[in-house]
């Protein structure tokens, strides 16, 4: 990370060339005008990782500055949510006197919500005793006085959760509050006003939809759950079981009666959805009485596979969200031949990075 390139005055200035760079990068796909979501400056970042370095009896926050080829002291953390840096000294102030819950201390990783959760975990070089979890749950206590938060211990093959290992994070979209169980090492998405500003679109661009919608890579069901309002019904698929526990949570909280997760892969269900295969986990569910003529895919950096990808074409419209611009282009040289791209937009999840997260409306040509 260049710590050195996160100066707020700069960022309109980067997000201008972002936005250069990805028009020029899919010029040749005929594309509308982009549209382009900015993050806020700072504090814009619900995650953050910061490695712990013993210096006597000082003990402190530290980053590894790749331009600077050293690692950096970190007190406070400009991108990172003003929740997280309210904690970072609160937290540190709490660790350095206590030699037991210093001891072989490498790594603290925050996870924090804007509806003013927090998860902390602790990850260490050694087994945590009983011992350890006196002192963490008397922290707990002593945070608690201040925060929303909870506090999980880290070893090799060892896991110890004070109360819970998620956080439940509140999303004003579109004139509603929508609920998310996040689960600690789960994916979501990191800035949470620009995972805001993604699914007010996605759900622009679903309205008058007709019949139902199909998405794979669910994950917690982040935007199934925002896009049922716009569907006769939903049919979701997602293969991590704690996203999935999150995403049956999720629609419980939320209410939505018309979305059903599967607990499978894309490439699974692209060849149940052909009958190549039979699968145990598809029984009860009827996949010929689901009339089916949107595709939303978020993929991996790798993008959709070529069956993935041959079965999404078969769809009048395809939404597809991309977090690699390189393979989204390989992936549109395929649909480009049977969809022309509608909506084009760019998310800035991550400012002061080349990180580009774009997303596109595909309609039947």
């Amino acid at each position: 990370m260049n710590l050195e390139a996160m100066d707020p005055s700069q960022y309109d200035k980067q997000l201008d060339a972002k936005r250069e760079k990805l028009a020029q990068l899919f010029a040749d796909f005929n594309t509308p005008s982009l549209e382009v979501f900015a993050s806020e400056p700072e504090h814009y970042r619900m995650r953050a990782e910061f490695r712990v370095w013993h210096e006597g009896e000082d003990l402190y926050y530290y980053m590894f500055d790749k331009v600077l080829n050293q690692k950096v002291r970190c007190e406070q953390f400009l991108p990172a949510s003003a929740l997280i840096n309210q904690m970072m000294p609160a937290l540190m102030a709490e660790l350095r006197p206590n030699t037991i819950l210093r001891h072989k201390l490498f790594q603290v990783d925050f996870l924090s919500t804007l509806s003013g959760e927090i998860l902390v975990s602790l990850l260490y070089h050694k087994q945590l005793d009983q011992q350890w979890q006196d002192e963490v749950q008397a922290l707990k206590q002593c945070l608690g006085e201040l925060f929303k938060v909870n506090i999980i211990g880290r070893a090799r093959k060892q896991k110890l959760v004070m109360d819970r290992d998620y956080v439940i994070e509140s999303l004003p979209v579109s004139g509603q509050t929508l609920t998310y169980k996040q689960i600690e090492n789960s994916f979501t998405q990191p800035n949470g006003k620009v995972s805001i500003k993604m699914l007010e679109w996605a759900i622009d661009i679903t309205q008058q939809s007709t019949g139902d919608l199909l998405e794979l890579y669910c994950g917690n069901g982040n935007f199934s759950i925002a896009l049922a309002q716009n569907f006769n019904r939903v049919l979701a698929t997602e293969l991590a079981k704690p996203s999935v526990d999150s995403a049956q949570y999720n629609i419980e909280a939320n209410n939505i009666d018309n979305l059903q997760i599967i607990r499978m892969s894309a490439e699974d269900f692209t060849d149940a959805l052909a009958k190549k295969r039979s699968f145990r986990r598809l029984e009860g569910v009827d996949l010929d009485s689901y009339n089916c003529n949107t595709i939303f895919v978020d993929p991996p950096r790798a993008g959709l596979d070529d069956n993935t990808l041959a079965m999404v074409q078969g769809y009048e419209r395809i939404i597809y969200i991309s977090c690699n611009p390189n393979t989204l282009m390989d992936n549109l040289s395929v649909l480009d031949k049977t969809h022309k791209i509608t909506r084009f937009a760019l998310f800035d999840q991550f400012p002061y990075t080349d990180h580009m997260e774009s997303g596109v409306l595909l309609e039947k040509r």
